[in-house]
């Protein structure tokens, strides 16, 4: 490669390495880390050639991220810098090399300590006195985010330690591999999106701005390093890391001193090899000079020490039978298609299922059940399924096809017109039942004051509740005994379950969590239909005549109240005595019948939620788009591009005051 074609190179390097390195930072991983790892060598192979390509704002030349708005910046006393990372035993005996030279001109020993590197986010936790008083993550290595209300939410984490002693650790915060599958395995459930892998999991949750969702997360510690103690000065690296474990500290469980470069070729292989038993992820091995002061004699540069190096070991990919696609729902309706494999061992974990996300990526890879396939999990990342062995296939194979009913409530699955997901429509569905309990007590539906999550999940757990009903079956005893001297508590529940069944249709509409149907269009719906019955006869061509409800909506709610499940709740709901009908309008002011309005910015004296509740009582309505059809924008502080359209459209604006001029 001549210097204009490594140029040209670089000048796309650069670019690139930056996007992925703050995606990165910003816990969401968009290629593994042996694709940047490649990538990074590449970069620094050409500037190793031509220095002269180097500049200031190189990936080569920065550690780490910027720091997350909403957090203080912390100064590291002593810099967190990264490490040289290698990919090859002929660079660990490269290393070897210079450390025996720097070790023979300084006169000191020199023998080595192999450790795991842990994929997590690296961290400085500071002790005074042997208290912990600041906690921060490494940011650019110079300047971190205080995340000490965050580190103290880690269990392995000492607050107080064994000795009154002043010290300032490191270590790196990780998720363990079955903590980290859990995880996803909720996240799944609940049809949130999975982590890409254990590292990011850790990392954004050590970087919460509110602690208690730190707190919900199975962080995990190891320290490996001691960046300033002034009341003891330890000869070996070895050496500080027992007297941490004596400290009380979690220390880096895998640390092997080596004499000689045979015996750290050794470790790098065993640590390899056992990667299938640790409980942790791992994504290399790092090999530091154990003397002290040699370290302190070999000296860093600006980015890394010079007295370490990461072997990184490479992605796994490996091959095994797929032996069935499962449907697994969610907990709001969403059904994700799951391969069953022969159980192989691919970095580090025992994979035996794995997402196949939908149904098009099905197709597009053209996965059949008994394929041959190829699974890869590089360091931690989800495993996946990236290629099928046609070659192998010998005509047994299966085409598999979404299932038209839920596999776990027989109701009808739906995939509406531009999503890639398969739905349960089922109300009944026991893998719905938990969020559908949750949106059916919530404020803007039935408003069942003190149902909350954990009493939800308690009454499931407990089999006091098996379906939506179940909450007007409920007896004073039932709740009384989910809490300790719980009298008051459930005679106030059992108030707001009785209260909820004098609520206006509307809010029972809501409740039922029709896809697409929230409170406003509930409301717009009680104009047509004033019964529970008369929505439930109507038809879709009645539904798709109304304002705000399109084809797709209107489809939705007519086979919603065709489902058998939906029938047979409404059915128990009547007999525990819920209301089934509209309330009739007090307020006979219709002055902005007809009137469409679109509400943007700030007010000062209403919420938008009151401010359309104000305009719906006077006959309005209330869009969440500007056409040629609204009539008024009303705009607050700081309007932004509704405006600029109302503007360009020739729409009337009116502020806040005019708009309390016209309602007074």
């Amino acid at each position: 490669m001549d210097k204009e074609q490594a140029q040209k190179r670089a000048e796309e390097l650069r670019p690139l390495l930056q996007y992925y390195t703050q995606k990165y930072f910003d816990d969401e991983q968009v290629v593994s880390d042996y694709e940047y790892d490649m990538l990074m060598r590449e970069l620094k192979q050409i500037e190793k050639e031509f220095p002269d390509l180097i500049t200031e704002d190189s990936p080569t030349q920065r550690v780490g991220s910027s720091i997350k708005k909403g957090f203080e910046k912390v100064t590291h006393e002593v810099p967190l810098q990264s490490l040289q990372d290698v990919f090859t035993f002929e660079e660990v005996e490269e290393f070897d090399e210079r450390m025996k030279k720097a070790a023979e001109e300084f006169g000191r020993p020199l023998d080595y300590v192999v450790e795991t590197k842990i994929d997590g986010l690296s961290s400085a936790i500071e002790y005074r006195d042997g208290k912990l008083v600041k906690g921060a993550t490494r940011g650019n290595g110079l300047i971190g985010e205080d995340v000490t209300e965050n580190i103290k939410t880690i269990k392995t984490v000492p607050k107080t330690l064994k000795e009154p002693i002043s010290i300032t650790v490191r270590g790196e915060v990780f998720i363990g591999k079955e903590d980290f599958e859990k995880l996803n395995e909720n996240r799944l459930l609940d049809e949130q999106e999975q982590f890409a892998n254990a590292r990011n999991a850790a990392a954004g949750s050590l970087r919460q701005l509110d602690s208690k969702i730190t707190e919900s997360r199975p962080l995990n510690i190891f320290i490996f390093n001691v960046q300033k103690c002034e009341d003891i000065n330890f000869e070996t690296h070895y050496e500080s890391l027992l007297y941490l474990e004596k400290l009380g500290f979690n220390v880096n469980p895998v640390k092997i001193l080596c004499k000689n470069m045979e015996e750290v070729r050794k470790a790098i292989e065993d640590i390899g090899n056992m990667r299938d038993k640790l409980d942790f992820g791992i994504d290399g091995a790092v090999v530091k000079v154990n003397d002290l002061e040699l370290r302190e004699k070999v000296g860093t540069t600006f980015k890394t020490p010079k007295w370490a190096v990461a072997y990184k070991y490479p992605p796994e990919k490996k091959e095994t039978l797929l032996k069935d696609i499962i449907c697994q729902v969610g907990r709001t309706g969403a059904i994700t298609p799951m391969a069953i494999l022969e159980p192989v061992h691919v970095a580090g974990s025992k994979i035996s299922k794995t997402t196949l996300h939908n149904e098009d990526y099905i197709k597009e890879n053209d996965i059949r059940i008994g394929d041959r396939v190829i699974i890869q999990k590089a360091g931690d990342v989800i495993p996946e399924v990236v290629g099928v062995v046609k070659e192998k296939r010998d005509g047994t194979e299966k085409i598999f096809h979404m299932p038209e009913v839920c596999p776990v409530c027989g109701a009808q699955t739906v995939r509406e017109e531009g999503e890639a997901v398969w739905r349960c429509i089922g109300i009944e569905c026991p893998a719905k039942l938990y969020r559908s309990i949750i949106h059916f007590a919530s404020k803007d539906a039935m408003n069942i004051d003190g149902l909350g999550e954990a009493i939800i999940g308690e009454l499931i757990e407990r089999k006091l509740i098996s379906n939506i009903a179940d909450i007007y079956k409920l007896t004073f005893d039932d709740i009384a005994s989910l809490k300790k001297n719980g009298k008051k508590f459930a005679q106030n529940m059992m108030d707001a379950i009785e209260e909820s069944k004098h609520k206006d249709l509307y809010c029972l509409i809501n409740s039922l969590g029709i896809r697409h149907v929230g409170v406003k269009l509930a409301k717009t719906l009680t104009k047509y239909y004033k019964t529970m019955d008369d929505l439930m006869n109507s038809s879709y061509e009645e539904l798709k005549m109304i304002d705000d409800v399109g084809e797709i909506t209107a489809l939705t709610i007519s086979e919603f109240f065709k489902q058998n499940q939906t029938i047979d709740l409404i059915e128990k709901l009547k007999q525990a005595g819920l209301n089934m009908n509209a309330f009739k309008e007090e307020n006979s002011d219709n002055r902005f019948d007809g009137k469409t309005f679109v509400l943007t910015g700030g007010l000062q004296n209403y919420t938008r939620d009151e401010a359309s509740e104000i305009i719906e009582k006077l006959g309005g309505k209330t869009s969440s788009s500007v056409s040629k059809k609204t009539d008024y924008v009303l705009a607050g502080e700081d309007a932004g591009s509704k405006l600029k359209k109302a503007q360009e459209l020739g729409v009337t604006i009116i502020s806040e005051e005019e708009f309390v001029a016209m309602i007074s």
